[in-house]
């Protein structure tokens, strides 16, 4: 058992539907349980790290690039993780980006450990403490990877000099 299947209770269903959605896709989620090298990979891919994104790619985790993708705010990205079997990984991009019904329903569906890597990235202290006592290092590491780029998003957001500069 990874350490994401490890916070998904029993309770949790193989297919979701989106509820923000007009037209209702039922897909289903695909498992998301990688190798802590994996993930710190993945780390060093939100961060920019084009050669690592290369690897992983060309290795079977392009969902991994995508999603780096997608928390840089790119729509294509966004659109593809929905379509392809992870909304549990959106849920997560969207609930950091302060998005309350993808807080709402990473809880609903059990996803813990997404639902507090999310509310690390949105400044919460009681999911960083979670995150400290619940999760591996590399987790911990891929939060703060994804908080570096969200607020790196927001300060440029917030300065009229660096407009689009996403």
């Amino acid at each position: 058992m990874s350490l994401f299947d490890k916070f998904k209770k029993k309770s949790q269903i193989s297919k979701i539907e989106p509820s923000n959605s007009k037209l209702v896709q039922k897909v289903e989620l695909k498992r998301i349980d990688y190798h802590p090298k994996i993930l710190l990979a993945w780390s060093q891919s939100i961060s920019g790290n084009k050669d690592i994104s290369a690897w992983l790619n060309e290795n079977g985790y392009p969902e991994l690039v995508i999603a780096a993708a997608a928390i840089r705010l790119k729509d294509e990205a966004r659109t593809w993780l929905m379509q392809n079997g992870f909304a549990h990984i959106m849920a997560m991009i969207n609930a950091s980006e302060g998005d309350e019904k993808a807080q709402k329903w990473l809880l609903k569906y059990k996803f813990d450990l997404l639902f507090h890597i999310a509310m690390a990235v949105e400044h919460d202290n009681k999911s960083w403490i979670w995150l400290k006592k619940n999760a591996t290092p590399d987790i911990f590491i891929l939060t703060q990877e994804i908080k570096k780029v969200k607020d790196k998003i927001e300060e440029n957001h917030n300065d009229i000099h660096s407009f689009r500069r996403d």
